[in-house]
């Protein structure tokens, strides 16, 4: 069954449509969802109020593009608004004056995605709001600053604050996993 199939069906409220979407699309919704959780429940939390929203508003989809990238952009508003919630701020945690070159060597190339999802999951919120639209889903600072209301200055601020808290990060891991003879998390 295509998604204009299952999407008719869907808007006739027929569950085993509804039931069919949500698992079409969940796990790759949820991927999604996990960039900006803290934590798997926050993320689950995120993945649910996305389908609420795309289902209440299932009807205004005009098959033009992809269902795909409509639902995705609702999970991305739906998750951005959910740290909203938080209360964003601009961390200042003492990492603003590091040198942004990485000091990494090649092994962080052996790092799964996974295991960089949980080093950018450990970023505080705003930072990882900026990194996670800007560097993971391809906006541009002004759309990152229209779509959490701040100004495109104060994104790439984020962006630059968030890249050279990661680059600690992974050179603390590194430096830890050369001194011990431990390999890098795959």
């Amino acid at each position: 069954m295509d998604d204009r199939q299952l999407i008719k069906g869907c808007l006739e409220n027929r569950k085993e449509y509804q039931k069919e979407l949500f698992r079409r699309f969940s796990g790759k919704m949820l991927s999604v969802c996990r960039r900006y959780a803290r934590h798997e429940m926050e993320a689950e939390d995120m993945l649910q109020d996305a389908f609420v929203k795309m289902f209440k508003n299932l009807s205004s989809f005009k098959f033009e593009g992809s269902f795909e990238g409509w639902l995705r952009r609702i999970t991305i508003n739906t998750a951005i608004k959910h740290c909203q919630r938080k209360a964003f701020s601009n961390e200042l945690l003492g990492y603003e004056k590091l040198p942004e070159k990485s000091q990494l060597n090649s092994s962080g190339a052996q790092m799964d995605e996974a295991f960089l999802l949980k080093l950018v999951s450990g970023l505080p919120e705003g930072y990882r709001l900026v990194f996670n639209l800007f560097a993971i889903e391809g906006y541009n600072h002004a759309e990152i600053a229209e779509l959490l209301g701040i100004t495109a200055s104060t994104s790439r601020s984020q962006l630059v604050k968030a890249r050279r808290m990661l680059q600690v990060r992974l050179a603390e891991i590194e430096n830890y996993h050369s001194k011990t003879n431990r390999m890098i998390p795959k």
